[in-house]
């Protein structure tokens, strides 16, 4: 916090009384340190600039510009490595409309979970978790226009519907910080994923590892709900055939997507359309596993 262990304080400024003729200015250091997470405006669930917007020049400048082969690495050393605070364009432009980032659901053209981390804390030394950027806004905007023509209509429904739950489960992780030290979350078809992990109140967004931990814990949840297992052959071996995935190396939630997968494409056996019944399913692990790497 900035000098305050109460999370109702948004900042604190200190003030300086000289005498008349003292010409030179007091130095007075302006700090804000919110740590309450507002919750997004539902109109932006299921878009890439939920997680970021690249308002200054200092993304497309370093990450735009280099090779296909190269770009992942690049964006991950960008994400990681990147003060925003030293883009001075972009310090100015949300600065200057800082009021209308903070307020929850907000709508304003400028907000992204990002954006709105820096107006909430401005001077106090914390940075966006760089998930926002690079498995979030990259990941969304660069693998998913490119991976999106290349499926079937039924595919891009999946596509459409796995990028709103992985971002809707971000909202649902971000509120039950708010509320307690605990996060647990499940998929919403039968026998689904689910997880449940301890986290510091307030501390989620501070944590860099914690806040990736979390984030990728939500992503079979949201590949299932989205309805992966119901897809034909041809588009798991789409996805598995996309360059920039076969970049990501090792993998933190590979236990959790096999012991929640089977349960959950066993389940949804009907109509003689889905994973199971079509003999898939080895394909379908295989593609979730795929999906999890990073």
């Amino acid at each position: 916090m900035a000098g305050n262990d109460d999370t109702n304080v948004a900042g604190v400024f200190r003030s300086y009384m000289t005498p008349a003729a003292y010409t030179q200015r007091a130095q007075a250091d302006r700090t804000v340190c919110d740590l309450h997470v507002p919750p997004a405006a539902d109109s932006i669930i299921g878009h890439c600039e939920y997680y970021y917007r690249p308002l200054g020049c200092a993304y497309s400048e370093t990450v735009d510009k280099v090779s296909t082969s190269s770009a992942w690495q690049t964006v991950k050393a960008f994400a990681t490595s990147w003060d925003p605070w030293t883009d001075e364009e972009l310090v100015h432009r949300l600065l200057y409309r800082r009021e209308q980032l903070i307020p929850p659901n907000c709508t304003d053209s400028d907000w992204s979970r990002h954006s709105n981390f820096m107006m909430r804390h401005v001077g106090c030394g914390h940075r966006p978790p760089s998930y926002y950027i690079s498995y979030g806004y990259y990941y969304c905007s660069h693998y998913g226009a490119e991976l999106f023509p290349k499926l079937s209509l039924a595919g891009q429904a999946w596509l459409r519907s796995a990028r709103w739950w992985l971002q809707k489960n971000m909202e649902k992780g971000l509120a039950q910080n708010m509320q307690g030290q605990q996060i647990s979350m499940s998929g919403h078809l039968p026998d689904s994923a689910r997880f449940s992990m301890g986290v510091p109140q307030y501390q989620l967004e501070l944590d860099e590892q914690m806040f990736k931990d979390f984030a990728f814990n939500t992503h079979p949840l949201a590949y299932l709900d989205g309805g992966i297992a119901r897809l034909p052959p041809t588009d798991l071996a789409r996805i598995m055939m996309q360059p920039r995935m076969q970049e990501w190396g090792s993998r933190d939630t590979a236990e959790q997507v096999a012991q929640t997968v089977w349960g959950a494409t066993k389940a949804w056996v009907g109509d003689g359309t889905d994973a199971v019944s079509s003999g898939t399913d080895t394909l379908v692990n295989e593609v979730l596993y795929f999906l999890m790497r990073k």
